[in-house]
């Protein structure tokens, strides 16, 4: 058996090894770039994906929020519009999803910085947006967009740890802002 197999009755490692394969294949220097993007203090920040790149970075604003940014996912009811200075980070797998290439545009429109996540880094999407960082999913054992929408949710995580490893008390200031209403 090869070492990157697993038995049927051990799924799980499957997954783990398909994104940890993907992670090794991550561009150093595009990974920085976002994270010198959430580096810009006092700026507004935007998230937006359609399905389940939706949930992924939904998940991903709440963690910014925790380490200080001002977050909004775009479709709440609560979420402003997006202005000049402004940041909007994108989540698209196919990078031609008519909802998020259409938020890019207004975005880029009004002066704000739009960072994609995508796995066609020639895709429309990722020709709008100032920085993209490429999720160069191939093949996977896995359905639909799965393995690239884990990936996305790891290497926003891995920005909140880079982040976060530069403010004192991190977590306790991260607790701090963590849900009290549950």
């Amino acid at each position: 058996m090869d070492p990157l197999e697993t038995p049927p009755s051990r799924p799980w490692l499957a997954v783990g090894q398909e994104i940890a394969r993907l992670l090794e294949r991550i561009d150093p220097a595009a990974f920085e770039r976002v994270v010198q993007a959430f580096e810009r203090q006092g700026r507004r920040w935007f998230f937006s994906g359609q399905g389940r790149s939706g949930l992924s970075a939904q998940m991903a604003a709440m963690r910014f929020m925790h380490i200080g940014h001002r977050v909004h996912f775009l479709g709440e009811v609560t979420a402003p519009s997006v202005r000049a200075g402004d940041g909007l980070l994108i989540i698209s797998g196919s990078g031609t999803t008519p909802v998020s290439v259409g938020f890019a545009e207004i975005a880029k429109s009004e002066g704000a910085e739009v960072i994609a996540l995508t796995h066609k880094p020639q895709s429309k999407l990722a020709g709008i947006a100032d920085v993209v960082l490429p999720v160069p999913v191939e093949t996977t054992a896995q359905f639909g967009g799965s393995l690239f929408e884990q990936t996305c949710l790891i290497l926003l995580d891995a920005v909140i740890l880079d982040l976060a490893s530069r403010i004192p008390d991190a977590h306790k200031l991260m607790w701090h802002r963590h849900t009290n209403m549950q």
